[in-house]
């Protein structure tokens, strides 16, 4: 019941009077220009890194406040882009920004509580996604899983975003992401087998003269409805309510150099995000890319996400939390989540200027736990990349080939 009110309640937020008097709007934005400039081949990655989040922050949030605002040139560097082929081919494309204009630093900070060392706070506040009609349809069948171990979101008819370090740890690619494979969620049949096509009609038409083989594929059925039971534990119902995927090829893979920084230094957390191209487009409903607001444009300062969380095997986790503390480039917030939950896309839900009704966009990218120095004091924060106005032109760069659609955000 509490999902229905969630996900049907326009704008639900645990906000107070006056809060509903701000204007909880998508407004478009005109974005800097990313332009391609050249690319050059690298040599091919060795794929030899573990898969885990190689990053040890130590700057928190005050100490980015008093570091230097970027020049253009360590932009373009940062925004610069390494592309990783199928083929285990690899390029370096270096970028000129264009049109930017740098914005006054808008951190906030709440003081928020010390916490223990754990990415689930307290009484875990997570949801697993069992029922059909929320696993098959929007928002929740954007999510998907990555056989890296992490999780995902489609953000067009062929793209998925995701986190960096679950392909690259900042200096090669990680074990496995040289034949990456995306898993989008599809539902379990009742009785474990595949969808047989043709009507109701022609199968009975035609049953009498297969009645052999149709009685060999009924006992498979049950044998392996039996092997799911026995394993899961649950009976029949768990196993319904579960999903599995459909394993799909990744084309190429786009990681910013600001992560992907070799032997150059330490990849930096603030560009822990990446593209990666299908090689066959999906018929799903994706969601589209935003320009993430400051927290006192976020209803009540929620955030949402799901993704495929170790610890619940198998099942699709949901989240909602307030975000506690933000820099220019990350949320720093409590919301419960394990490892494998990391790359799962962040939205809100705002105001469809136009339409007049609700809209969910990506506006950040999970990452994960890190420990931060915040006044000589280590705190530990589960961490989100921000879609900055930057950020949003990489992306869209990545996806259209060029910046002629990439204006505004």
């Amino acid at each position: 019941m509490l999902l229905w009110l969630i996900f049907f309640t326009p704008g639900w937020t645990l906000i107070d009077g006056s809060e509903m008097q701000r204007d909880f709007t998508w407004h478009l934005r005109k974005v800097p220009r990313i332009v391609s400039e050249r690319t050059f081949h690298l040599t091919s990655p060795t794929f030899e890194a573990d898969a885990k989040m190689m990053v040890n922050t130590v700057c928190g949030i005050e100490c980015q406040k008093e570091l230097p605002t970027p020049s253009l040139s360590e932009l373009e560097d940062y925004l610069s882009y390494e592309t990783v082929f199928e083929n285990g081919t690899r390029t370096l494309t270096r970028v000129k920004v264009q049109d930017l204009v740098f914005e006054p630093t808008q951190n906030t900070t709440k003081g928020a509580s010390v916490r223990r060392k754990r990415q689930v706070y307290g009484t875990d506040s997570r949801f697993s996604i069992l029922d059909k009609r929320f696993l098959t349809n929007f928002p929740f069948s954007t999510a998907v899983k990555l056989s890296t171990g992490c999780s995902g979101i489609l953000i067009s008819p062929q793209h998925v975003l995701t986190a960096a370090h679950c392909v690259h740890d900042g200096k090669d690619y990680v074990k496995g992401s040289k034949k990456l494979r995306v898993g989008l969620l599809k539902m379990r049949n009742k009785n474990g087998g595949k969808k047989r096509r043709g009507s109701k009609r022609s199968r009975r038409e035609t049953s009498g003269g297969d009645q052999r083989e149709g009685t060999r594929e009924h006992l498979q059925d049950r044998v392996k409805a039996g092997r799911r039971r026995k394993q899961s534990g649950g009976g029949q119902r768990v196993s319904e309510g579960r999903p599995s995927f459909r394993w799909t090829r990744v084309k190429n893979t786009h990681i910013p150099k600001g992560w992907a920084r070799g032997g150059m230094g330490d990849a930096a957390l603030d560009y822990d995000y990446a593209l990666l191209e299908l090689k066959r487009a999906h018929k799903k409903k994706y969601m589209e890319l935003g320009i993430s607001p400051t927290i006192k444009k976020m209803p009540g300062g929620m955030i949402h996400f799901s993704g495929f969380d170790n610890d619940r095997a198998d099942q699709l986790v949901y989240r909602f939390c307030s975000v506690s503390d933000e820099s220019n480039d990350l949320l720093y917030q409590y919301c419960d989540a394990e490892s494998g939950s990391t790359g799962s896309g962040v939205y809100l839900r705002l105001k469809d200027p136009d339409k007049k009704n609700w809209k969910r966009k990506i506006i950040a990218v999970y990452s994960g736990h890190q420990w931060v120095d915040v006044h000589g004091v280590q705190k530990d924060y589960n961490v989100a990349v921000r879609i900055t106005p930057l950020k949003y032109a990489q992306i869209c760069l990545w996806i259209h080939g060029n910046d002629a659609n990439c204006a505004y955000g």
